[in-house]
């Protein structure tokens, strides 16, 4: 039987992303041979360090041969030398933007062994996903500054919602939860008693949708009550769908929950026919561990799961993940923190690999 191909570009970007995209490729050969799968892995060194040196940060030309992908495999950007922003905006949302990536994707999944600071909570607990508007919001960079510098400045910052980018991403959402067949429940979060115009859309849109979607269960929170619902309830969300700024900041609580940012891991999904969609783990770059050996490279080992998942090889994706369960539990693994797993990042790697 003749093996699938994929094409896939890997960016390890700053600190520990190189390490981490290292392991996660040494994860996805392993279950490339086990399922019968080729990977063509074609490497980019855009990063802090590449910016420092050239003064590039991604050049156009980049972005069209990421179009001939099938994915992209991302490590971390983020360099101590460079000041904040300058990489987010010119490398990763620059990726975001170009391709069309409007779904961000984070599953939240505490797994058995692994630490949640939530107290008497288990892994069916903990067990649900944030879809993330993620080209729109208040990352859309519409807004500016009027007499900066001075006493008399005004800052300007657009909350950008359209109905198509709204729509795109509640249907996505509801198909998603039906997708999942789970509780089959989808949990709109906003703001919408404050933000009464462009939240007021996001309402009207998940009504309008809703309709056509009878057996999926419609729920709604606030952002400030989900916050707390993700900590003393979590097991009452199924699917999660809010704009940007929200699901920016709740992931990141969701992957306080599950066991930190060790295990947290999302996709940035353009989710039409050819759309060429990016994985990587939440965490940053952390500059201090970088080059140690030390760092946890299972958050970008399961990115490689999503990728798998939305590539259509969901067995192979399975593998990945029953894989780092079997990691997880075997005992060797002591922690899930950078410098407290009792293996080195490689080590980690091996063993996932091996138990593929």
């Amino acid at each position: 039987m003749e093996k699938k191909s994929y094409r896939i570009g890997t960016i390890g970007g700053d600190g520990v992303g190189p390490e981490c995209i290292r392991e996660g490729v040494k994860v996805l050969k392993a279950v490339g041979e086990k399922h019968n799968i080729k990977f063509d892995f074609i490497e980019y060194d855009f990063s802090g360090e590449r910016y420092l040196k050239t003064g590039e940060l991604l050049p156009d030309s980049a972005i069209e041969e990421f179009k001939r992908l099938d994915a992209i495999y991302f490590g971390a950007i983020g360099h101590p030398g460079v000041k904040p922003g300058i990489l987010e905006h010119g490398i990763l949302l620059k990726i975001r933007f170009s391709l069309q990536q409007y779904i961000n994707l984070r599953p939240v999944k505490l797994y058995p062994n692994v630490w949640t600071p939530i107290k008497d909570k288990l892994p069916e607990d903990i067990d649900f996903v944030v879809i993330r508007e993620n080209t729109e919001g208040l990352y859309s960079g519409v807004g500016g500054n009027f007499r900066k510098g001075t006493e008399d400045e005004i800052a300007i910052e657009i909350d950008l919602n359209t109905y198509k980018g709204v729509k795109r991403c509640i249907e996505f959402a509801y198909e998603y939860t039906l997708k999942r067949n789970k509780k089959r429940k989808l949990t709109l979060v906003d703001k919408a008693n404050v933000l009464i115009h462009g939240h007021d859309l996001w309402e009207r849109v998940f009504d309008e949708v809703g309709k056509k979607y009878p057996t999926v269960e419609k729920d709604h929170a606030y952002v400030d009550a989900c916050c707390m619902w993700m900590v003393k309830n979590p097991e009452w969300f199924d699917v999660i769908v809010t704009c940007n700024m929200f699901g920016d900041i709740i992931t990141d609580l969701g992957a306080m929950i599950q066991g930190g940012l060790g295990v947290a891991a999302g996709g940035n999904i353009n989710p039409q026919p050819g759309g060429v969609s990016m994985f990587e783990p939440i965490h940053g770059s952390a500059p201090k561990y970088a080059g140690k050996n030390v760092i946890n490279p299972i958050a970008t080992i399961l990115a490689g799961k999503l990728m798998l998942d939305v590539l259509g090889e969901v067995d192979a994706g399975n593998s990945v993940e029953e894989a780092v369960i079997k990691a997880i539990t075997s005992g060797r693994i002591k922690n899930m923190e950078a410098g407290k797993m009792g293996l080195t990042t490689a080590e980690v790697g091996d063993l996932i690999a091996s138990y593929i």
